[in-house]
């Protein structure tokens, strides 16, 4: 009998017993056997499962009475590798050398192991969470291709995706959550900014990084974000959501298929009767663009002043691409391109007001994965939730003909994450695999 996939029901299961935690480590040990060699979701480590053995005897020594058990007991979470973990190396995905690199141990991380996870190991990361691919494949490539799982939490979002690990923390700067989670047929959810802490993580962006949890369901999603995230409270709503399109230049950067694929899912969700409303939105969208990625590149080029100072020949080209770029700036245009990000927010937030919104819907990603690993695919489609700071997730909603997953993306009210999940739920249940 297979472990159950659902996080909420999975915990339980290992917490009171029904599940023995040695089981369901061999039953990973066998997953990763079968499927790691061939997706490269983790940074490799010898002794895997002999550790995490040894941690899980630990474990049920510490907690020998199932009602005395934290919420995650035994839950294996992989660790995307730009967080810092006690007994863990971070490289960040780069080959800079590893001792310039680390640092305390992420306040997620540690969040996760009180609540009683079992850190799975370092997922791959692209090079300091930026564009330059590590070796990850999709694990839902058709047989005989290799697609993209995305960025730059790649690993993080394939090891969900092939059962690897029931759960994953990663991050976005611009689109590096939602997007890969699209790409692998995953929840991806996006907490409002520093919702969740950022503390111990490198940086890319700080103004923009945002921590994230993938999972397999939006259950598993808003158990991770109760621990999560700071003053979380748990929502119980009864009244569905009215969605707002943002009809403009934005949903235009969505492909041919992809507009499809959401226009047909807007049709399914007013046969669910949910109410629909298209808006015209941020006309600007060329220029938020290019205030987001000014930004990121001015940003990232301050993070690594020093180790591009002394490491810039061991860079990916993208990521030194980006930093040089950024070199240029002044910090009086950084300053400027900052002041857009609460002003899209008010923008965004009053629309919603104006218009009796609770969430934007929008396509995850422009399409589904590209085909190879060169590019992680263009994060479009996210930017702007990220820019303005709102809550925001993708899910599953279908495949097209090749098999390869598309998804949906909710976008929430500042800081009203509860909402989003809350209402995510019941969303889930009418597009999942259509």
């Amino acid at each position: 009998m297979l472990p159950p996939t659902s996080l909420p029901v999975l915990a339980a299961a290992l917490r009171m017993g029904e599940l023995p935690l040695a089981n369901y480590l061999s039953h990973l040990e066998a997953q990763f056997a079968e499927r790691e060699p061939s997706i490269l979701a983790f940074v490799p480590e010898e002794g895997r499962f002999d550790r995490l053995r040894r941690e899980a005897e630990a474990l049920a020594a510490r907690y020998p009475r199932p009602e005395a058990r934290p919420p995650l007991f035994g839950i294996p979470a992989g660790v995307k590798d730009i967080f810092h973990a006690a007994g863990f190396v971070t490289r960040a995905g780069s080959r800079l050398p590893p001792e310039v690199l680390q640092g305390e141990e992420a306040a997620s991380v540690t969040t996760l192991k009180n609540a009683g996870a079992l850190v799975m190991g370092k997922t791959v990361s692209t090079e300091f969470a930026y564009f330059g691919p590590g070796p990850t494949r999709n694990p839902l490539s058709p047989e005989g291709t290799t697609h993209t799982p995305g960025g730059s939490s790649s690993g993080s979002a394939a090891a969900v995706a092939a059962g690897l690990c029931p759960l994953t923390l990663g991050t976005q700067t611009i689109g590096s959550i939602v997007r890969p989670a699209s790409f692998c047929g995953v929840l991806g959810f996006k907490p409002s900014y520093e919702r969740i802490s950022r503390a111990g993580v490198i940086p890319l962006s700080p103004s923009l990084d945002h921590v994230g949890v993938f999972t397999t369901d939006v259950a598993g999603a808003a158990l991770a974000a109760s621990l999560l995230c700071r003053d979380w409270k748990s929502e119980m709503l009864e009244r569905k959501p009215v969605f707002g399109i943002p009809e403009g230049p934005y949903l235009e950067r969505a492909s041919d298929e992809g507009l499809t694929h959401f226009r047909a899912l807007c049709r399914r969700l007013r046969e669910a009767e949910y109410l629909i409303k298209p808006v015209n939105a941020m006309p600007d969208f060329s220029a938020i663009r290019e205030r987001h990625l000014l930004i990121t590149a001015a940003e990232a080029a301050r993070v690594h002043a020093d180790w591009f100072s002394r490491f810039h020949e061991l860079y990916h080209p993208k990521t030194a691409e980006l930093i040089r770029h950024g070199q240029s700036m002044t910090d009086d245009q950084l300053q400027e391109a900052l002041k857009g990000r609460e002003a899209l927010r008010t923008e965004l937030t009053h629309l919603m007001d104006e218009y009796g919104i609770d969430l934007w819907i929008s396509p995850a990603a422009p399409g589904p994965a590209p085909k190879g690993l060169e590019s992680t695919g263009d994060p479009v489609m996210n930017l702007p939730w990220t820019h303005a700071g709102l809550p925001a997730l993708n899910l599953p909603s279908g495949r097209n003909a090749d098999g390869l997953p598309l998804g949906l993306q909710l976008t929430g009210h500042w800081h009203a994450d509860e909402m989003l999940l809350a209402w995510a739920a019941g969303i889930e249940q009418v597009i999942s695999g259509g």
